[in-house]
């Protein structure tokens, strides 16, 4: 038998919720005799009775019992099904990041967020330069910095204190010259014009910056890492460094560092109306 009366099933089931034709006949908006017409071609295409019919009422028969046990089971299912179809967006969820970043912190971690929410789509956007975001598609962006930005939503996600690195000649140079007169020949690497991290490290060494004019911007911090081991300059890095550092690639020419940097969530305020926004900042404030 090819069961083809499922609107009339889908009656039946308010129908037994209800436990009346005129109640149900009244969530349904139809009329009374309607409904029970519908429940009378249910039963037929069936082949046997799901209602008991009293002057006072109805009452479900044996087999009415199990259908709707079934039937219930069986809608819940689709309704549930629907339900997580219709919440997965159309456009996908857009991370701007750079490949630093990507690869050495949040990579490894994103197969958990995509167990975790299937339904969401993510589109991983690498960037150099995320100043500015508005504009681009993108939904969030994690920033590298002390949070002192005032374009956008702010949210502390990973503490990085910043600290100076260089290589191993820019090592033995500190050593024997010592800070000061070392740092008086270096190279300052730089992830932009108007970067300020440099000049915050100095007055919190206790050391004088003068006008210098021996700078180099690099904004892609992966070419910076290679700069510094190249020799190229000093750099401020941070923990995400650490296999450099382990192998002696890099060194850590200063204990003093910047506590107050990081990588912190730059998103614009009318993006948290969205729930895949807010399931994102969710996950990834808590990994």
């Amino acid at each position: 038998m090819r069961f083809k009366t499922f609107d009339d099933l889908r009656s039946f089931l308010v129908v037994a919720r209800h436990n009346s034709l005129s109640a149900a006949a009244e969530n349904l908006h139809l009329t009374k005799g309607a409904l029970s017409q519908q429940i009378k071609r249910l039963e037929t295409e069936l082949g046997f009775a799901v209602f008991d019919r009293h002057p006072r009422g109805i009452k479900l028969t044996s087999k009415g019992t199990e259908l709707l046990e079934t039937a219930e089971q069986s809608f819940r299912q689709i309704e549930t099904k629907v339900s997580q179809l219709a919440e997965v967006t159309d456009h996908p969820l857009t991370i701007g990041v750079t490949t630093y970043f990507a690869s050495r912190w949040l990579s490894p971690r994103l197969m958990d967020f995509m167990q975790v929410h299937p339904e969401i789509r993510l589109r991983i956007q690498p960037m150099i330069d995320l100043s500015n975001f508005a504009g681009r598609d993108v939904d969030v962006a994690i920033r590298w910095g002390n949070g002192q930005w005032t374009d956008c939503e702010i949210l502390r996600l990973l503490n990085c204190p910043a600290w100076p690195t260089g290589n191993q000649e820019a090592y033995q140079s500190v050593r024997k010259r010592g800070l000061k007169e070392a740092f008086e020949g270096f190279t300052l690497l730089r992830d932009r014009e108007d970067s300020n991290a440099w000049s915050e490290w100095y007055a919190k060494a206790g050391l004088s910056e003068t006008m210098r004019l021996d700078t180099l911007i690099i904004p892609d911090p992966n070419v910076r890492v290679q700069a510094v081991i190249d020799g190229q300059g000093v750099a401020l890095n941070d923990d995400l460094i650490t296999d450099e550092i382990s192998n002696g690639r890099l060194v850590r020419l200063s204990p003093v560092e910047l506590s107050d940097y990081g990588y912190f969530l730059a998103f614009e305020e009318s993006a948290v109306t969205k729930p895949e926004v807010v399931a994102f900042i969710e996950w990834i404030t808590s990994a």
